[in-house]
């Protein structure tokens, strides 16, 4: 299993470092997972494994597995074909370039890409096929089956024509998916069985646990509109990230990408979004602007983090930290910081030129409805009356903040607000949906929420650790729970007002994974605090950091609208599953840590690592099986050793070690902090260095 780890590690470097190279298509990779397959038969036997059927299911799945994985590289066919419209076809080409004649003949009657309303973000891609005089639609996570052929929406082109995937894998499937049933049962066994081990710990398992607030600041800031007008104007609808939704995402996410905070100065983000719109003589002068990498700071010729837009220009006003990534190379390590601050520049651009706002829901001549900012290449059939409030509406509320006229401005906001609900009927978000949104925006501002988890986490397992008189540690103890409750209240609020604002469930990216993560700990700690006391607190702390995390760089991204390929039910349970997985090791993690603090208590801490540790496996073992069934349905692939499912099952190896090896507290402890540097870097390392198609970009 070691052995396994390190060349599965190996593999995932040496094909970035050159992505030629094909490490697990080698023959002596092969041969090493046949050589595994024969150890673990000949383990079942010698160790008598099949007097347990629970165990004698997890080893024999785990051949069942592998053979499954030969048989689909050995009989499989995988390729494509490309479907043009009216012409029939009945072959395809495979990976190796072989052309595969298919027993039936498929012709493509048109090609559609389905928009979400009022928008040009896709939805959905459907290929409307004919096969022997039967019509069937094919489109993303809705494949078409035939003869033992899968056939899965992949690419279109310019000419209207469908490129398909095409899967013929009947023996290798069936014998993989196989496996993955006795796995899951197996690893189910391990928590009925009376007699197992996990049983075992479980009866023997009692072991032993809100105050600090942050402080926040406030400077004066440039003028910007009152508050109550700022609302006002966050109430408008925009066309923003290829959806529609209220100004307000908008301006948080515009304050946010320039500060890496939601708010600045005490100001709310409409505000700072309107002082930059009406005042922007006044703000261009603001050092507000977050500047990463001392390299950039030194070409704007700034001290601190902060640079002002007037910063970015030299004597003739062009932008130098553009000239510079002219001259530099794309790969420089330079370069993503002077793209990050160039960024901040040209969005400033868009908002002055008028380019930023998409406000105005037009019908063009063929009667579809586009979104356009103010300077936009307007349609030539609008009536006139309609054609001059486009042009002048920002023009006149600029006129009105000059006079101090807000009661007028709000006015003017209210009736852009009532034209875009004329007419954009139909295509606007529900009043629910707006309210969810508008509401998510207002809760998620600022780091105050990790910030204070993490300070309280501290406190917490202070208190414990101390051991201050019992009396004291149970008010401490109450204190904690309620907080987590209360912690986690708000992150499922969170995360239920995420869900309906973007219409689909919020587990597709980097961000939502990390708040459901922390939900997950919270549930967790609230489980198991009666039997742990150390739980609260090492709850608090891993919350606080994943929401840190969440809110790296201090950036959260915007709701938009989900790929197609992610509009699967799948994804939200393998996601779901994966991070009650990652909570559980984040917990044992801390919990080697209380261990190495608390060597009186190592060897009832490591009970308790060990309870944890069954259903983390578990947990991650069941998602990385359902993440293959939705791979395969969605590309008919279950496993493509992509770098992140590869080190997650470097993971899963890594942490199936100690419940197989009979350790000393201290060493277990040791173990299971080192451990989690293989879900750091399935996390974090697959993202921003291995990359691959689950790297959350």
């Amino acid at each position: 299993m070691v052995l396994a780890v390190i060349l599965l590690a190996a593999g995932t470097v040496v094909e970035k470092i050159n992505p030629t190279i094909r490490i697990y298509n080698t023959w002596w990779f092969i041969a090493f997972m046949a050589v595994m397959a024969v150890v673990i038969i000949v383990n079942i036997v010698h160790g008598k494994i099949w007097k347990q059927l629970h165990l004698l299911l997890i080893h024999a799945s785990i051949v069942i597995i592998m053979l499954g994985g030969a048989l689909t590289t050995w009989t499989g066919q995988h390729g494509s074909i490309t479907l043009q419209q009216g012409v029939p076809t009945n072959s395809f080409v495979a990976d190796n370039g072989i052309e595969v004649h298919l027993p039936f003949t498929i012709t493509l009657d048109h090609f559609e890409i389905i928009h979400y309303p009022g928008t040009s973000s896709p939805m959905d891609y459907v290929s409307h096929i004919t096969t022997d005089n039967e019509h069937y639609d094919i489109s993303m996570n809705h494949i078409y089956r035939r003869s033992g052929y899968r056939f899965y929406q992949e690419d279109y082109d310019k000419d209207g024509s469908s490129i398909l995937s095409v899967a013929h894998d009947p023996m290798g499937i069936t014998v993989t998916y196989i496996g993955y049933l006795l796995l899951i049962l197996g690893l189910l066994g391990m928590f009925v069985v009376p007699n197992s081990h996990f049983r075992k710990l479980l009866k023997r398992a009692t072991v032993m646990a809100v105050l600090l607030l942050p402080v926040a600041s406030s400077m004066a800031a440039p003028h910007t509109l009152p508050r109550e007008s700022a609302k006002k104007m966050g109430e408008m609808y925009v066309l923003y990230h290829g959806r529609i939704c209220p100004l307000q995402t908008l301006a948080k996410d515009f304050t946010t990408k320039l500060t890496g905070k939601a708010t600045y100065h005490g100001l709310s983000s409409e505000q700072v979004l309107a002082g930059w719109l009406f005042y922007y003589n006044e703000w261009q002068s603001e050092p507000m602007l977050k500047i990463k990498g001392s390299e950039v700071r030194q070409l704007l010729g700034i001290d601190g983090r902060y640079a002002s837009i007037a910063d970015f220009t030299d004597n003739y006003g062009t932008n130098i930290v553009s000239e510079e990534l002219i001259k530099i190379p794309p790969m420089d390590s330079r370069s993503k910081n002077l793209r990050s601050a160039d960024e901040k520049f040209n969005l400033l651009q868009m908002l002055k030129n008028g380019q930023l706002l998409k406000l105005f829901p037009l019908v063009d001549s063929t009667g579809s409805i586009g979104w356009y900012s103010q300077n936009d290449a307007l349609p030539l059939n609008i009536p006139d009356d309609e054609y001059l409030f486009v042009r002048k509406q920002l023009s006149y509320c600029q006129e009105l903040v000059v006079l101090g006229d807000f009661e007028a401005l709000n006015k003017v906001f209210e009736k852009t607000r009532h034209y875009q609900e004329q007419h954009a009927a139909g295509l606007l978000p529900t009043t629910a949906r707006v309210k969810a949104e508008r509401l998510y925006n207002m809760l998620t501002t600022g780091r105050w929420l990790a910030i204070m988890s993490i300070a309280l986490g501290v406190l917490f397992f202070g208190v414990v650790v101390v051991r201050i008189r019992h009396c004291f540690i149970r008010i401490w103890r109450t204190c904690s729970v309620v907080w987590i409750g209360l912690l986690t209240a708000f992150l499922i609020l969170i995360f239920v007002l995420r869900w309906i604002a973007g219409g689909h469930v919020p587990m597709a990216g980097g961000f939502d994974s990390m708040n459901l993560m922390a939900i997950a700990i919270g549930l967790i700690a609230l489980i198991i605090h009666r039997r742990y006391t150390m739980a609260p607190a090492i709850g608090s702390l891993a919350m606080g950091f994943c929401l840190l995390v969440a809110m790296m760089s201090g950036s959260n991204p915007p709701v938009t609208q989900l790929m197609p390929v992610l509009s699967s039910p799948l994804l939200a349970l393998h996601v779901t599953v994966i991070m009650g997985s990652y909570a559980l090791f984040f917990f044992i993690m801390l919990n080697g840590v209380a261990g190495l603090v608390l060597r009186r208590q190592a060897a009832t801490l490591q009970r308790i690592g060990l309870l944890m540790l069954y259903p983390a496996v578990f947990l991650l073992a069941t998602g990385i099986v359902i993440g293959a069934l939705w791979a395969n349905i969605s590309w008919g692939n279950y496993w493509s050793w992509d770098p992140k499912e590869v080190w997650a099952l470097i993971t899963l190896i890594i942490y199936a070690l100690p419940l197989q090896l009979n350790q000393k507290p201290i060493s277990f402890h040791l173990f299971c902090i080192f451990a989690f540097l293989s879900v750091i870097i399935t996390y974090f390392g697959v993202n921003l260095i291995l990359g691959g198609i689950h790297a959350y970009n």
